[in-house]
């Protein structure tokens, strides 16, 4: 698979082979972990900037809302560009697009040039995730993509984690524009190896983009997006929001009509006819479901149920990414003695009691029974985001590869939004007052949600009971052992 097919030019960098794919995970990953510790470290910096800039510090909402809608709007036409303008071009574009973003929102004077520049950011990001990805399929060969990708979601991982600590850090001692400040030296030393050492990857006769498919998908994500984001709280109406609701299915509906009708759609949805890559992608969305609500419940639970400082409830969730940079390495070994179905089936029923389990967590939780709990969430979680994350790829061709990743990640993205929201509005459906809630209210509030967040999460389980025992095996090599379950 690492090999381009006859449509596809691979044109890769001088130091080719063993070097690139050294080098191809750490920069992928080094990507990876400035988008995914963005939005994490300018939660923490909201009420300073709001200050700074004169506005309330609901308005800063905008500033926040802008990048999520820039990633929905702009992850569909990624994989095009990939296709047209080759791997490396566009994955060092979107570096250098996001690097300079970070560096105009720092400067920016108001908050209509902050929001402004939080869209050149999101442009950058859109392309980051879906390319790297590709990039990654079409270096690696099936067997080794597994050990490869396990590396690469670590900072999608790590950056949530760190993303509050260094938020309140630099607030704290140094300045709210310092944070914009930080990715520019890490932007710079990407932008210089990707371009150096990233293989370049591009469609021989790329086809023209799917203009029309772009405006209906494009604007059915980015409003469900946006209801998403405002959801729960008062700034719309029920019936503006239902309204957008509406337009935002009538849109996608379009486009799944005209992506059955058009040659070359902006989403090959006949993807979804792979059991694999359906399971895969539907299955990671559903399970994100849960999973995607515990960073946004656990900063509740610790600050205001328990009453820890930002940094020590930042602290408290950082065993959940050592864990998966500690046992990392075991991760392809399972996959390939258990296979893909059975270790996705039972890891999302363990993630789901896991999430449950939190619900213990109170006032009288000796602090290493909570780093305990979190670090083996963390072992758990990574298992299922790696294995998720390559088994979209099991069973594509190289000229679906692009395709598949940008569907991959729109639903990603998708799943994150929903997995926030779904987690915001059960804590919120048990708080009497969830604007004047005591400490034993919020525990209380936060632990039904961990109930709800992990029966969804077991029952997401049933997505990847469709898969054959055999799916996988290309990638796992399991194909090499007797089956085992």
């Amino acid at each position: 698979m690492n090999q381009a097919n006859s449509s596809a030019v691979s044109a890769p960098p001088a130091a080719a082979g063993t070097s690139v794919k050294r080098l191809l995970p750490w920069l992928v990953a080094v990507a990876f972990f400035m988008e995914s510790v963005d939005t994490t470290i300018l939660n923490t910096a909201v009420p300073a900037i709001a200050k700074a800039l004169a506005v309330a510090p609901l308005s800063m909402k905008a500033v926040l809302s802008s990048y999520t809608l820039s990633l929905a709007l702009f992850i569909p036409i990624s994989g095009w560009m990939a296709d047209r303008f080759g791997t490396r071009r566009v994955f060092s574009s979107a570096i250098g697009l996001f690097t300079l973003g970070s560096f105009l929102c720092g400067i920016s004077s108001n908050i209509h040039v902050l929001v402004a520049c939080r869209i050149l950011q999101g442009f950058g990001g859109a392309m980051m995730m879906p390319v790297g990805r590709l990039t990654m399929v079409r270096t690696f060969a099936r067997s080794e993509l597994i050990r490869a990708m396990s590396f690469v979601a670590i900072p999608g991982l790590i950056g949530p984690m760190l993303g509050p600590i260094a938020g309140g850090l630099i607030v704290g001692y140094f300045h709210w524009r310092v944070i914009f400040f930080v990715n520019l030296p890490i932007g710079l030393l990407g932008l210089y190896l990707v371009y150096r050492h990233l293989p370049d990857y591009r469609e021989e006769h790329s086809h023209p983009l799917d203009f029309i498919g772009l405006i209906l998908f494009g604007c059915g994500i980015a409003l469900l997006s946006y209801v998403l984001e405002i959801f729960g709280e008062h700034t719309l109406s029920g019936r503006a929001m239902l309204g957008l609701l509406l337009v935002s299915a009538a849109s996608l509906t379009a486009y799944g009509l005209r992506a059955t009708q058009t040659k070359f759609p902006l989403l090959r949805l006949a993807l979804f006819r792979i059991r694999t890559f359906r399971a895969s992608v539907s299955g990671s969305f559903f399970t994100r479901l849960g999973i995607g609500g515990i960073p946004f419940l656990f900063p509740l639970l610790y600050q205001v149920g328990l009453g820890f400082t930002p940094i020590q409830s930042g602290l408290l969730m950082m065993p959940q990414a050592l864990a998966a940079m500690s046992l990392k390495m075991t991760m392809p070994g399972i996959l390939r003695h258990f296979g893909y179905r059975t270790v996705l089936v039972s890891n999302t029923i363990i993630l789901g009691l896991l999430i449950v389990l939190f619900a213990t967590i109170g006032a009288g939780t000796p602090v290493w029974l909570i780093v305990a709990q979190v670090f083996v969430f963390g072992f758990f979680t990574s298992l299922q985001y790696t294995s998720m994350n390559t088994l979209a790829y099991a069973d594509v061709t190289e000229t679906q590869a692009s395709s598949a990743s940008t569907i991959a990640s729109a639903m990603q993205q998708m799943s994150i939004s929903f997995g926030v929201a779904t987690a915001s509005l059960a804590t919120a459906f048990f708080i009497p007052n969830r604007f004047s809630s005591n400490a034993p209210e919020m525990i209380h509030g936060v632990h039904k949600a961990f109930l709800v967040l992990g029966s969804l999460t077991v029952l997401s389980a049933i997505v990847f009971r469709e898969l054959k025992s055999d799916d996988g095996d290309s990638i796992s090599l399991r194909k090499t052992l007797p089956h085992v379950g």
